[in-house]
């Protein structure tokens, strides 16, 4: 009976989350720097969102990471006391973990040991619906478990022996482990190049259409999915947990002045985003660096939203949205969540927006502030029309049509090839013409 009991638990995933507190990094913005119990309350989430059963989180106090095992040696051990008491079966260490540090600590304490880039890339790989999703996931976690590939298994230390008459010793099983997964990242990474053409190839019609392309970003769990469906009246799946949104969905947004938009929502950023998600999801993340507007979602009741701001703004340095892109123009901040604000919370928050012109307070949940980001996002779209003199050959209907579609047309004359239009439209509207491709 009690072999069978230890069995049912540990089919449930009994798990014990760790947090090394490290020192912060020097020269970190203050706004930037997460409290300890911030980032246990985040790694317990993680650790829920893939159906572990957290029975016990805290925090260890590390003044100078070990090479072997991260943690002090005293701290290894009380926690394996705690391991063993409680028939822990999974332990996640909410820091970056070496193989090797790896290995001593499942040694150690008997149990399975993931840590903070592998529990991410777990969740990814539960969550993926399509194709593309998928590919993107193997592709980090190739990319992860190869740079794991250092001798952490005493079955790679084996070898094979040789082919033909020479004999010899022959591969070596880590060299072998090694190989297979480059020749598949190999193969994922041709595979996701042809979804890269794919996308740029939609973006070059939606140019042709066109629309402007709004994209939702923000920090995990912010509220994005949720304002997508109150916006647009789709049904993205949206749910109170991390990463409930991997594929990216885009639809139609109507506009007050009578144009369309094309809003996407894109799968959330979190603090320490693994490297490797970051290059496997460029192909997706194209959306956003290519959007001519950038819609950046706050969970404003969250103890961390400063915090949480400046990992979105930092994720999107490296993906290279910066100079020349929507940020630089100035992203629009939808301060969600103000519904579970108390009142003297929302007025002062009220306070604060009225010296932001930029950022509008709403709740995705109840629908309030809602078309006020929606006449923001129609405004910034429109922006400053100005009038300008366009040439465009006659034989190009397409060119014609766009703007009398797009813009309000001042005057027009035309000779024997061209036809001279003076127009005044906003300076989106007059980029994406000019992106069109040529006749």
């Amino acid at each position: 009976m009690e072999e069978r009991q230890r069995e049912a638990r540990a089919s449930v995933g009994r798990c014990l989350v760790v947090h090394p507190m490290l020192r912060p990094a020097t020269g970190e913005p203050d706004s930037a720097v997460r409290t300890p119990q911030g980032r246990l309350d985040e790694a317990v989430g993680l650790a829920r969102a893939i159906q572990l059963e957290v029975v016990q989180a805290q925090i260890v106090r590390v003044r100078n990471g070990r090479p072997a095992t991260l943690l002090g040696s005293g701290a290894v051990a009380t926690l394996g006391e705690t391991i063993a008491a409680l028939e822990i079966v999974v332990v996640v260490v909410d820091a970056a973990v070496s193989p090797v540090q790896q290995r001593n600590l499942e040694r150690a304490w008997k149990c399975k040991v993931i840590d903070r880039t592998g529990l991410i890339l777990e969740i990814f790989g539960t969550r993926a619906r399509t194709h593309e999703g998928r590919l993107q996931v193997e592709l980090a976690a190739l990319s992860y478990q190869r740079s794991r590939l250092v001798r952490s298994w005493t079955h790679l230390e084996r070898q094979r022996g040789g082919y033909g008459f020479l004999g010899g010793p022959g591969e070596s099983q880590l060299e072998m482990d090694r190989r297979l997964i480059t020749d598949r990242i190999t193969l994922i990474k041709r595979e996701l190049e042809t979804v890269r053409r794919t996308r740029a190839l939609h973006r070059s019609a939606r140019r042709r259409v066109p629309y402007p392309v709004v994209a939702l970003v923000g920090y995990t769990n912010a509220g994005k999915s949720t304002l997508f469906n109150r916006l647009t009246a789709a049904e993205v799946t949206a749910a109170d947990m991390l990463f409930a949104t991997l594929d990216p969905t885009m639809r139609r947004l109507a506009l007050p002045s009578g144009r369309s938009a094309i809003l996407s929502d894109t799968v959330g950023f979190i603090s320490d985003l693994p490297t490797q998600l970051v290059a496997a999801f460029r192909a997706t993340l194209e959306e956003v660096t290519e959007a001519d507007l950038i819609v950046h979602v706050r969970d404003i009741q969250h103890a961390e939203t400063e915090a949480q701001r400046a990992d979105v703004l930092a994720v999107l340095a490296e993906l290279g949205v910066g100079a020349g892109t929507a940020v630089e123009d100035g992203l629009i901040e939808a301060i969600n969540k103000i519904d579970l604000l108390t009142e003297e919370q929302r007025e002062t928050l009220r306070n604060q927006m009225r010296r932001n012109r930029d950022a509008v307070p709403l709740s995705a949940a109840t629908g309030e502030g809602c078309e006020a980001l929606v006449a923001l996002i129609d405004r910034r779209i429109e922006g400053e029309r100005r009038a300008v003199r366009i040439d465009v050959p006659l034989a190009d209907g397409a060119a014609l049509a766009f703007l009398y579609r797009h813009g309000e047309v001042l005057h027009r004359a035309d000779d024997e090839r061209e036809a001279h239009v003076e127009v005044r439209m906003s300076d989106a509207d007059l980029g994406r013409f000019r992106r069109r491709p040529a006749l």
